[in-house]
């Protein structure tokens, strides 16, 4: 015989914000969980440490400009020579923002409120750009704020710290596109640990290679299209021809135009049509 138990179900009758304050709030979420907050003490060591790491040469630059009277680390070239920090950044913490939702099987729940794929995958990319983007800015801003207080012969350099920002900007949204991408292949953290810092790896050795090679038998012109293959070399490419900057590469030359542009753009496109083809397959099951 069946019985009919009373559960205090309630019908919710306060206010609905809508698909655009979820969307917000799963941004923030996702941007917490990158640095930690909210979470465990050790899930916060690798990124607040990476993080003072990525200010150390600002304030070498900084003493540098009050000590010696002369600049440090040059603003165009920040993001180049610390490539492998932030990398190491991405690798372990990208995997944090996509890999807990695919093995807890949590997505569908999300997508029973009006959040859609699209806006799911934005707001997990947001968050990872944000971050990187960052992890970027806050040195390059403590280097020119130090070269505002210090008096240095001759103007501030600011038009190239404003486009150092842009491309660290454009940098962090190709870096999130593709790290999320690929770390959301697997629901295993470690996985996509290995996944990113692995295509990173792949990139960079390869693009000296490539270049050595090319370079050695004389054909320089083809040598210079080997930087493109690295993400951070890529946009120093794209720099290069929007602010005339020095290309931060041993022979100092990449391919001129505006072909790099058009392949970060194109990159940015494969990456996030990945990432939104792997959360509909996720969904679907």
């Amino acid at each position: 015989m069946s019985e009919i138990y009373d559960i205090g179900y309630r019908h919710y009758d306060g206010p609905r914000l809508g698909r655009g304050y979820s969307t917000r709030a799963l941004t923030v979420h996702s941007l917490r969980g990158v640095f930690g907050l909210g979470r465990t003490a050790r899930s916060k060591i690798i990124p607040f440490a990476l993080g003072v790491i990525m200010l150390l040469p600002a304030v070498v630059s900084i003493a540098m400009m009050a000590l010696l009277k002369q600049r440090g680390m040059a603003y165009s070239g920040f993001a180049v020579y610390m490539q492998t920090v932030v990398a190491i950044f991405l690798a372990a913490q990208a995997p944090t923002v996509v890999a807990p939702d695919l093995r807890f099987r949590v997505l569908p729940l999300y997508l029973s409120r009006p959040v859609t794929i699209a806006e799911y995958v934005a707001a997990k990319v947001i968050a990872m750009t944000a971050a990187l983007f960052l992890l970027l800015a806050v040195p390059l801003t403590l280097i020119y704020v130090g070269e505002l207080l210090i008096d240095m012969d001759g103007p501030p350099q600011t038009k190239e710290y404003l486009g150092a920002l842009a491309m660290a900007l454009v940098l962090a949204l190709l870096l999130s596109s593709f790290g999320l991408a690929i770390a959301a292949l697997t629901p295993r953290r470690g996985l996509g640990v290995a996944s990113v810092i692995a295509l990173y790896l792949l990139t960079s050795a390869s693009a000296t290679v490539i270049f050595a090679t090319l370079y050695s038998s004389g054909n320089d012109t083809a040598a210079g299209w080997a930087w493109l293959i690295n993400p951070f070399w890529l946009i120093d490419a794209v720099q290069v021809w929007l602010f005339s900057t020095t290309a931060n590469v041993p022979d100092g030359t990449y391919p001129p135009g505006p072909v790099p542009a058009i392949l970060v753009v194109v990159l940015i496109g494969i990456g996030l049509a990945a990432l939104a083809a792997r959360y509909r397959k996720a969904a679907a099951r």
